[in-house]
């Protein structure tokens, strides 16, 4: 089998648990990324089986329900949060909305162009305003300072893949991950900015990272405390929950991580107010 860059595969050893695309082929090592998952990991290209398209099809279709029920469970969510700010603002009165939102706007930093497009198509679907930079997960501390700079979001979220690998060491050893050192650079920066856990809201990491290290680095929520893989989209809907609460609310840590794909096992966090600001009255420009 003759394997190239952008193939879809999965591993045998693994019993064909994901699907992977090839990044790499380095001799007999290939070089993989998630295909739905945000983890990286090296496979011997005799480990490895081709996904034809209608296995890929059949993958993706259950893929789709686990995405359409995390969108679902969100709308819901944020409908009854919009609900009560009508109630709140209105001042129970049984008038017609007269308000208007500002909601969080998130600077969103990932390893893998293809996730950032997912996440910024499921971020403009949820009516979040969003920044979307792609860069590889080495250069972004060197990076992240100007671009909080440039773009003065509410909520950062720093992510790619990574992964935790037995053979390099405990799961207490940094040097053991990927890219966790990365993200928690990362979010050193950006809290040299400001400290202040509720000025800037950050999300920090991807498959299998060092949760404790990101939380203690400064991070809101972090992945993974389990150390298992996390899905894409992941990130995508605690930033959006962030970005749709009033800054008068605190965000529920049950209510959030609820409506992601992983739940608990691969993502968590502190105690966070939202971001959102109400005003009034609302202006129709004619």
């Amino acid at each position: 089998m003759k394997l190239k860059k952008g193939d879809i595969v999965a591993r045998l050893s693994y019993e064909c648990d994901l699907l992977f695309r090839v990044v790499s082929i380095r001799g007999d090592t290939v070089e993989l990324a998630g295909e739905d998952m945000r983890l990286l990991a090296d496979a011997p290209a005799d480990d490895l089986v081709l996904i034809s398209e209608e296995e890929r099809t059949a993958y993706q279709k259950e893929a789709k329900a686990l995405e359409e029920n995390s969108y679902r469970l969100f709308r819901q969510d944020a409908k009854l949060m919009k609900q009560r700010s009508e109630y709140e603002v209105t001042s129970e009165y049984a008038t017609s909305p007269n308000y208007f939102e500002l909601r969080g706007r998130v600077l969103h930093i990932d390893g893998d162009s293809l996730y950032l497009r997912k996440c910024t198509d499921l971020y403009e679907k949820l009516g979040v305003p969003v920044y979307g930079v792609h860069l590889h997960e080495k250069e972004m501390p060197e990076q992240i300072e100007s671009l909080l700079q440039m773009v003065q979001p509410d909520i950062v979220v720093i992510t790619g893949h990574d992964a935790y690998l037995k053979t390099k060491g405990d799961e207490r050893d940094l040097r053991a991950y990927r890219h966790t050192k990365y993200f928690a650079e990362c979010v050193r920066v950006a809290r040299k900015q400001t400290w202040h856990r509720d000025e800037l809201i950050i999300f920090a990491g991807a498959c299998q990272s060092h949760f404790e290290t990101l939380i203690k680095a400064g991070a809101n929520f972090a992945s993974s405390p389990d150390r298992v893989n996390i899905h894409a989209l992941d990130p995508v809907y605690i930033a959006a929950r962030i970005s749709l609460t009033s800054f008068m609310d605190s965000i529920r840590l049950t209510d959030v991580l609820r409506n992601t794909i992983t739940g608990e096992k691969g993502l968590g966090g502190i105690e966070t107010k939202g971001v959102m600001r109400r005003g009034m009255p609302l202006k129709i420009d004619h």
